[in-house]
């Protein structure tokens, strides 16, 4: 399971940087405490708010999070949010290993772990009645068996330091020209922009989702010269900032909040068409807090956190009433971007990622 990160707590709670420790009973810490006293103690709850344990992403997602959905979910409905942090992988196979008796109550996941989850039947069914937001958001954003939820649009395109890169990059190509030798970093293939590269560089060769042979073969040399492959997509942040690369295919999203801070980074979409990325809310069989998980998911895709998230996060919006900026319309999948991207389906996703991954582990990373 991976760490819980330290989420900051709205207005005044405290932050946990580990699992949540099963609950014990008060114990007296004076020895003239009165027995009245330690069975009021034992009595009592053991935090006076319940707690919604999300399974999130790290870095500058889970900061705007904070500020665009946690605080509002809290201050609706008085409930602490505790985030653990991890990617998709990692969050999946926590998700297996609790065979449907989940600490987590909220995680985020791609649609295609999503819809590998859903196949095993270890998520609950999203009540779309309950969500006063429902009527608003894009129809397709909606599972048809109510398994999952997308919340935003994203995509894994080309981001590239603009104090290296003078002429910017065009296609999936250029990050293979032996100009920028040493200086590309590439996601390993357990996380989102890993596996979306490989086959885009697939397709490029002329592979199929069934044979990502050509895929591989091109990305080998790639691998072994790459300064990292990331598993968490922050990680690039201090190489950017360092000038340590000069390319790497990453998301629109992280590198818009980092150019907000002031790093030299840029977006270009390729003109094979950037993948598309539909990052889904699900509530795992057995969550704890099942009513106040709808109520999150409700924060999320209500127009003020879905105008927060675009503006804050660049994330496309499924909710069909914002509108955005000038400045977010630039960086989010949008328009010509959008209608560009190269949606996956998620069956066939989840059907063939084993496999993928498997093959990469072998083949690339050996």
């Amino acid at each position: 399971m991976a760490p819980r990160h330290p989420a900051t707590r709205h207005p005044a709670h405290q932050s946990r940087a580990r699992r949540i420790p099963a609950r014990q009973p008060h114990r007296a810490l004076l020895a003239t405490v009165s027995a009245l006293s330690l069975m009021m103690v034992a009595a009592a709850p053991s935090a006076s708010a319940e707690e919604l344990v999300v399974a999130t992403f790290g870095g500058s997602f889970l900061t705007e999070s904070e500020t665009c959905h946690f605080a509002p979910f809290t201050e609706a409905t008085g409930a602490e949010v505790d985030a653990v942090v991890g990617n998709t992988t990692q969050h999946a196979a926590s998700i297996r290993a609790m065979m449907g008796s989940s600490e987590y109550d909220i995680v985020y996941l791609d649609d295609s772990a999503a819809q590998q989850l859903k196949n095993e039947g270890l998520l609950s069914v999203i009540d779309k009645d309950a969500l006063t937001a429902a009527a608003d958001i894009d129809p397709r954003a909606f599972d048809a068996d109510g398994a999952y939820v997308v919340f935003m649009t994203g995509a894994t395109a080309i981001a590239y330091n603009t104090d290296l890169v003078d002429t910017p990059p065009t296609s999936w190509a250029d990050l293979f020209d032996e100009k920028w030798s040493g200086q590309i970093a590439i996601g390993d293939v357990t996380g989102t922009s890993g596996w979306q590269f490989l086959l885009a560089v697939n397709k490029m060769n002329g592979g199929t989702l069934d044979d990502v042979t050509p895929g591989i073969e091109a990305i080998k040399p790639l691998a072994q010269d790459s300064v990292t492959l990331y598993t968490q997509a922050d990680q690039l942040i201090a190489l950017f900032e360092r000038g340590e690369i000069a390319m790497a295919p990453w998301y629109p999203d992280r590198a818009g909040s980092a150019a907000d801070q002031g790093l030299p980074i840029a977006i270009a979409y390729p003109s094979e068409g950037a993948v598309g990325i539909r990052p889904t809310l699900v509530i795992p069989k057995g969550a704890p807090h099942p009513e106040l998980a709808l109520k999150y998911i409700d924060t999320v895709l209500s127009k003020s956190g879905q105008e927060c998230f675009a503006e804050k996060k660049y994330a496309g919006p499924v909710n069909l009433t914002v509108e955005l900026s000038d400045k977010a319309a630039a960086i989010v999948p949008y328009g010509p971007t959008l209608q560009d991207l190269w949606f996956l389906n998620p069956e066939e996703t989840a059907a063939n990622l084993p496999t993928w991954i498997d093959r990469w582990q072998r083949e690339v990373t050996r």
